[in-house]
């Protein structure tokens, strides 16, 4: 059993991941932490995950020596120093946060000032399946974003033929965290669907570090009334024709044998893949215009952020990435 401390444990992403490491068959939870809600149970404020661990206030040297692992789930720039904390005491951490998930320049450019740049190049992006040989040697894993997650999936095996590509998603208002899902938040959300971040969301600088600046991808992310779930449409203008069978050959090829990409035959919807890590994917081509369609849907809670944490860290540990997941 490995012994693994979660930080940050308050908050949807936090809470989802203290509940998988306690169902967890090779790992133990020994500690989960927070900040405004220290001293209350997690049981308490998420009784469905059935926690039973009161909220403590972080203290590296405790949890260092109740943990050999950490997930630090604190929003962007309060997580760095916590996770340089740990990182000081020689835990080998997961953050969940977007603090290590881009270089210094791009983070700055699209969050703020960074607050332990000493760490960056120490950290792996730990999208699984595209990293996956980096993400066991690594120390120090950044969880992918939950858009960037599903666009990438959708778009990487396309990574040669496209000229360029059009990412449409749509998320449910967990993806917003849970100091924004209160009353007011609700009551603009119901019933309504509507775009942000059109000029620029922070999650299209994770997809320029992987495809580059010089692939030109529009990213428009939607907030639909949902708790969970997202649906990354990707429509791409390929460099040559190419035929629906040849492109599903292309994701084939790429993803044959994950165990987290189920490859379908009809576009996907969001309750496919409700309370699981699977990416379900669909791709074809448009008839009229020539252009390869691609749906791909997961649950950003999950694949999105507390799943994938936990298959980065499977890895990291040396175990079977689907243990705890599958």
């Amino acid at each position: 059993m490995h012994r693994v401390a979660v930080a940050g444990a308050s908050g949807f992403a936090g809470a989802l991941a203290a509940y998988l490491v306690q169902r967890h068959p090779r790992l133990e939870l020994t500690t989960v932490t927070a900040r405004a809600d220290a001293g209350r149970r997690l049981d308490a404020l998420y009784p469905r995950y059935r926690v039973h661990k009161e909220l403590e206030e972080l203290d590296p040297d405790a949890l260092a020596e109740r943990a050999e692992a950490a997930l630090v789930a604190y929003p962007h720039g309060a997580a760095a120093p916590v996770v340089q904390a740990l990182r000081e005491r020689g835990l080998p951490v997961v953050d969940l946060s977007a603090d290590f998930r881009l270089d210094r320049e791009r983070y700055e450019r699209y969050y703020q000032a960074h607050e332990a740049p000493a760490l960056i190049d120490e950290a792996v992006y730990g999208l699984t399946e595209l990293h996956r040989d980096d993400i066991r040697e690594a120390k120090l894993v950044a969880a992918p974003g939950c858009y960037p997650t599903a666009a990438l999936l959708a778009l990487a095996p396309l990574r040669e033929l496209a000229r360029d590509a059009v990412v449409d998603a749509k998320s449910g208002v967990s993806g917003a965290g849970r100091e924004a899902t209160g009353t007011t938040h609700f009551v603009s959300v119901d019933e309504n669907v509507s775009p942000y971040g059109v000029e620029g969301h922070r999650h299209r600088a994770e997809l320029e570090r992987e495809f580059g600046n010089g692939f030109p991808v529009t990213f428009t992310p939607h907030l639909v009334p949902l708790d969970q779930g997202l649906l990354a449409s990707c429509y791409v203008t390929p460099e040559r024709g190419v035929t629906p069978e040849e492109v599903r050959e292309l994701f084939r090829s790429a993803y044959d044998g994950e165990p987290f990409i189920e490859l379908a035959d009809e576009p996907p919807g969001v309750r496919d893949v409700r309370d699981t890590n699977i990416c379900r994917i669909h791709a074809t081509v448009e008839p009229a215009t020539g252009r390869v369609l691609v749906f791909a849907a997961i649950d950003n809670l999950w694949k999105g952020a507390a799943g994938q944490a936990i298959q980065d860290l499977n890895l990291m540990l040396g175990l079977d990435e689907t243990e705890g997941l599958a």
